[in-house]
């Protein structure tokens, strides 16, 4: 699903070289004057653009912030959230002005002085309400962000699990990394779910034989006693019966504060 931008035509220059910006990221934007045809209903339009995009990009100029059209879809987006119980508004800001008040308590993505900067922080906020196989997992010691992708190389695919595990009260992070690759004959089974368009399901069956996998044998624990990887192989089934479906290979560090590793997650 797309990403709408809502935005005043005072700020047309500023939101032509975002939306350039995004389109090279492969971003899918919803745009109105690229989406917008002779004839299209306006309201019609714009208001199924809204309800099916992924996330409202909401930029906040001085034009914007008194433009009435740009308020309308700022509270449709608000609507959205209420609904979904989900983040879909993403701020932006380009140049002082009067926040609305429903957002002063959001974080937004400031492109006053740094346009790549500003940049860097709508796609971080982008990938969270477009990748599905994006997470946070919470508990009162530790914050575990994690993404799952995948792809095929010479016929065999593969998945990688990536989670950083940190917490206020924790003097270092952890990186895990996971990657698990199919046999010939998980290979065809998996291929055959992505031409009936059930790889959602094959990929979640994947993660959940890791997932037991890795819970219920002792050999795949890892402990970790410094700063370097620790490494362990495994096989499990999954997809077929009696076929060891798949090969995981994962790994962990501890990453010390003030590292360059650390540096790299707190970008």
């Amino acid at each position: 699903m797309p990403i709408f931008i809502s935005y005043s035509h005072a700020d047309k220059k500023f939101v032509d070289r975002l939306a350039m910006a995004l389109v090279r990221q492969e971003v899918h934007v919803w745009l109105d004057r690229w989406e917008l045809r002779l004839g299209d209903s306006l309201i019609t339009k714009i208001q199924e653009a809204i309800t099916e995009a992924s996330g409202l990009l909401v930029v906040l100029s001085g034009a914007s912030v008194k433009s009435e059209w740009c308020r309308k879809e700022l509270n449709s987006g608000l609507m959205r959230e209420l609904d979904e119980k989900r983040v879909v508004v993403l701020p932006i800001l380009v140049e002082d002005c009067t926040v609305p008040l429903f957002l002063r308590d959001k974080m937004y993505a400031d492109f006053r002085t740094n346009f790549d900067d500003g940049l860097f922080t709508v796609l971080e906020k982008i990938a969270s309400v477009t990748n599905e196989w994006q997470a946070r997992i919470e508990d009162p010691e530790y914050h575990n962000d994690m993404a799952i992708d995948w792809g095929c190389e010479q016929g065999t695919y593969w998945f990688r699990v990536t989670a950083i595990s940190h917490g206020e009260k924790i003097p270092y992070s952890i990186l895990s990394t996971i990657m698990i690759y199919t046999n010939v004959t998980s290979s065809i089974w998996y291929h055959m779910h992505r031409k009936d368009g059930s790889d959602d399901i094959a990929r979640a069956e994947i993660i959940g034989g890791l997932a037991a996998r890795l819970r219920d044998d002792d050999d795949t624990d890892v402990i970790l006693t410094d700063q370097f990887a620790q490494r362990r192989q495994a096989e499990f089934d999954v997809g077929l019966d009696g076929d060891s479906a798949t090969r995981s290979r994962y790994w962990r560090r501890r990453v010390l504060p003030n590292s360059p590793t650390d540096q790299w997650l707190r970008r």
